[in-house]
């Protein structure tokens, strides 16, 4: 630490208000590593059933043991996947009386989809459309 006037201390309280803020840039779009995270956590089928399933509810959400039952997934292997989704900020919790709520994070969703989508089309020949249409002359993708 730096002694005098100018000295600086490390606050982690502060580190850690300033976390979510660390992943946007200055237009607000997602960076790559947390839309590595967020995506990274929708790579598995039973947490991309749960996400899903809350996205369908809506804001309400779920009780843990409604998605256990919906999904039939086990408490524990639930758990786990509810931690994940957690942790890439895809589903918020929260508490009314003795129960928690997982709901999606609406927002963090819509940020994933504009990091997806950012730029599209910006390296084609010819201007797409509002949907973002291909052309009449682009080669079509067989969907899986």
């Amino acid at each position: 630490m730096i002694a005098g006037p100018a000295a600086i201390e490390w606050n982690p309280v502060s580190k850690l208000q300033l976390a979510p803020a660390i992943c946007f840039d200055i237009i607000e779009i997602m960076k790559s590593q947390p839309a590595v995270t967020a995506l990274g956590a929708l790579a598995s089928e039973p947490r991309l059933a749960v996400f899903r399933l809350l996205v369908r509810r809506g804001p309400r959400g779920f009780t843990p043991s409604d998605l256990a039952e919906r999904i039939a997934i086990p408490a524990p292997t639930l758990s786990f996947h509810l931690r994940e989704l957690l942790r890439a900020n895809l589903v918020v919790c929260r508490r009314e009386s003795r129960n928690l709520y997982y709901s999606p994070d609406f927002d963090r969703m819509k940020d994933l989809m504009a990091f997806l989508t950012d730029n599209c089309c910006s390296l084609a020949d010819e201007a797409c459309d509002t949907g973002c249409e291909p052309s009449a002359e682009a080669p079509q993708r067989k969907r899986a």
